[in-house]
């Protein structure tokens, strides 16, 4: 028996489609077949399976346990719960991989696959050796069991191991995605005052889209911190793998923001360590990272990559503009945005500030969002090469780690394809307007020159 997967849902990070166009249980079948042989392979023989909150999520957790199981494999079925949640099964039980069914923070109609083989993330050629292990039928055979393992309880344990945070009015949105649950029962741990928005499981998203980093979704979290007046809030994507915050006057607070709080504490326990930041990040971070006296890594924008690299390095703490947060410092190093919140309140607490005193002391910067706009998939890495061979003969400063990251007076701007759609993304920052309109002048001069424009905003 053979399959083939249709080529837009194989992406850098991980399996992603929408359901019953790009992605069925015929699919999750073949992941299982795929997944389950590359386990038996590397001499495993069990795989923690999770999935997320999604109408299609139960479906494809069943098509996908029948795959690992017809290729030998002893199956751990952990439930609903957060991709974390299934992270932390795959660190602690005695299993050889695990696989989180999940579309993260894309329309309800999507649904998808993150996995991890052997503590390691699984991305980027794994995930293209599934695609050849299915178009060749190259499958283990076996007849594996089926168990049900219970785990949120340790799972939510663990979170408040050696808890040392203070008592904040806390505000909670979880924007009926998977890790609402989770939240329900972190709070009753946690000292404070805590008041949760949507922490109902709905695979709908009736009250907003959970993707933290837009901030039209924290309209809601904005609102309960005002009325009730609250320290600050926290947001989660659909997944719990992503974290979003405000302070206490509904400021959000960026993901290299968040970071730049979370090192202060991890620096004072681990002086001169290394902290990785994607290269969206602004540069008051790095700044930041080595006034604290930290080493500042600059690197690549990819959960999968970035985990890679903390492995390499060392580092106790990483952090994506996108609101992935990775803690090795006291913990296992994968991204956790439940852990990430709860280590916030601590940082918060140990630096002995308020949220708002730590948001209103960061530099002033005037920045853009994200800026994504579409682009032919065949095109796409070939423009940053043009640009980054113009920048050269101009003896422009460059930083080359994931597209065109370029510093000038004015401040900086990037360039750079996205691993997982047929997208450029830019971004910039400035110390104030003036400045960052030249900024903005130079990327689009820059796409002008290899015959493209900054279109319309692209969706995630």
């Amino acid at each position: 028996m053979t399959h083939r997967f249709d080529p837009t849902s194989l992406r850098e990070y991980d399996i992603r489609g929408i359901v019953g166009k790009t992605l069925g249980a015929d699919d999750a079948r073949a992941i299982g077949r795929g997944f389950g042989s590359r386990v038996r392979r590397a001499g495993g023989t069990r795989v923690a399976v999770g999935r997320d909150g999604r109408h299609s999520s139960r479906e494809m957790e069943a098509a996908l346990v029948e795959g690992l199981t017809a290729s030998g494999i002893d199956v751990v079925r952990i439930g609903l719960g957060p991709t974390p949640m299934l992270y932390y099964a795959e660190a602690t039980l005695e299993v050889d991989g695990g696989i989180q069914i999940t579309g993260s923070h894309n329309p309800a109609e999507y649904n998808g696959f993150k996995m991890v083989l052997q503590h390691k993330p699984f991305f980027g050629e794994d995930i293209r050796d599934l695609g050849r292990l299915a178009e060749n039928g190259d499958w283990e055979e076996g007849e594996g069991t089926v168990s049900d393992h219970d785990i949120v309880d340790d799972y939510v344990g663990r979170l408040m191991a050696g808890y040392a945070g203070g008592a904040y009015r806390i505000g909670w949105d979880a924007g009926n995605g998977a890790a609402g649950p989770v939240i329900e029962k972190l709070v009753k741990l946690l000292p404070g005052e805590h008041h949760l928005l949507f922490t109902d499981v709905d695979g709908d998203f009736p009250n907003h889209h959970p993707d933290p980093t837009e901030e039209k979704n924290l309209t809601d979290l904005k609102r309960l911190v005002a009325e009730k007046q609250l320290d600050f809030g926290l947001a989660f994507d659909g997944d719990g793998d992503r974290i979003g915050a405000i302070d206490g006057e509904g400021r959000v607070i960026w993901g290299d923001q968040l970071l730049s709080i979370l090192a202060e504490p991890v620096l004072r326990e681990e002086p001169g360590a290394t902290i990785i930041a994607d290269v969206k990040a602004s540069q008051a971070l790095y700044d930041r990272i080595a006034e604290l006296g930290g080493e500042p890594l600059m690197w690549k924008t990819g959960h999968s990559l970035i985990k890679t690299k903390m492995k390499e390095t060392g580092a106790p703490l990483a952090g994506e503009m996108s609101g992935h947060i990775f803690f090795a410092h006291d913990y296992y190093g994968f991204d956790d945005a439940q852990y990430a919140a709860v280590r916030l309140i601590r940082a918060v607490h140990m630096i002995g500030k308020s949220m708002t005193e730590l948001r209103s002391a960061m530099p002033a910067m005037v920045n853009t969002p994200e800026m994504r706009f579409q682009v032919d998939e065949s095109r796409k890495f070939a423009v940053i090469d043009e640009v980054l061979d113009r920048l050269e003969a101009e003896g422009a400063d460059v930083n080359r780690t994931d597209g065109a990251r370029v510093n000038t007076p004015d401040g900086w701007w990037l360039l750079r394809a996205s691993n997982t759609q047929d997208v450029l993304v830019a971004r910039a920052e400035a110390k104030d307007q003036a400045s960052l309109d030249r900024l903005l002048a130079m990327i689009d001069a820059q796409l002008a020159a290899s015959g493209l424009e900054r279109g319309p905003q692209a969706a995630h």
